[in-house]
């Protein structure tokens, strides 16, 4: 009952993990005027999804925490190894601009909540304020289900995120580490990296599209077996917003979509997959 409690109030968002009475406004309003801790008592949670921290944009934060102070408080819980000690639950990048801006106390909210509580706080705020790389994003749904035995639908309820989406981000985490390299850092986007999944040669291509500067669209042709991304054919009678239509439902799943339009207003729709998994995605997002 409790678990089923908590997966509930995980769905409403961060503040309703926080307290289910005040709004989101009215916690930040009592955080402000309420609890400060000194920096040096606030230690990372060794389970934020989160591994990566860009020095630039902490920088920039920092030069902002610098002049208007932490204005979201951090949400922490006591420690269960150290009395008078808090572990942060969420709100680390804010903690680590603090120190690089030389504040010596936070604002904080103190919640004390469970090991399971507290990672599914971690990728709830996370991923609603972007912060992830699709990878981190990944490794977090998959501890979600790991540990704690979440299904992929109840996943994405939490999260309100799709249930297609929370699916193909699991699915990067079989590609190869040199292609999740390419991931971590920016070079390649979540839509590229998908069309890798389940290619012949998925190293060759990402180095491809990452040297080339490919669109997804062309990347999904190259991993289909040509050493080139394909162009239209001669002769093509496809007028410009036809072609435009086909790159933006390329882009938008991933996959080769090819319109064939008749001049008495009908045609055909083709969607190319290259395996089980696409087709698979096609049927969950058609709701087949």
């Amino acid at each position: 009952m409790a678990e089923e409690g908590g997966r509930k109030a995980l769905g409403r968002g961060l503040a309703a993990l926080i307290g289910d009475v005040e709004g989101e406004a009215e916690i930040l309003d009592r955080a402000r005027s309420g609890r400060r801790l000194p920096i040096e008592f606030l230690s990372p949670n060794p389970n934020n999804p989160r591994k990566s921290f860009a020095a630039a944009d902490l920088d920039a934060l920092a030069a902002s925490v610098g002049e208007r102070g932490v204005v979201q408080p951090i949400l922490v819980r006591p420690s269960a190894e150290q009395q008078g000690r808090y572990e942060i639950i969420a709100g680390e990048r804010r903690w680590r601009a603090a120190q690089s801006a030389g504040l010596h106390e936070v604002p904080v909210i103190v919640h004390d909540v469970s090991d399971k509580e507290s990672l599914e706080l971690a990728i709830v705020e996370n991923v609603q304020r972007s912060d992830l790389n699709p990878l981190e994003e990944a490794a977090g749904y998959r501890q979600l289900m790991d540990s704690f035995g979440y299904s992929q639908a109840e996943i994405a309820g939490a999260i309100g995120k799709s249930r297609p989406h929370v699916a193909n981000t699991l699915r990067l985490l079989k590609l190869p580490e040199a292609v999740q390299s390419y991931l971590r850092e920016g070079k390649l986007t979540a839509g590229h990296a998908r069309t890798l999944i389940g290619a012949a040669n998925p190293e060759a291509a990402a180095a491809q599209i990452v040297e080339s500067g490919l669109t997804v669209r062309d990347a999904e042709s190259i991993t289909g077996g040509s050493s080139k991304p394909r162009k239209p054919r001669a002769g093509s009678s496809k007028d410009a917003d036809t072609i435009a239509l086909e790159k933006a439902l390329s882009d938008a799943i991933g996959l080769k979509v090819s319109i064939d339009h008749k001049t008495n207003g009908a045609g055909d729709l083709r969607i190319r997959y290259l395996n089980l998994e696409q087709l698979d995605d096609v049927c969950r997002r058609l709701q087949f």
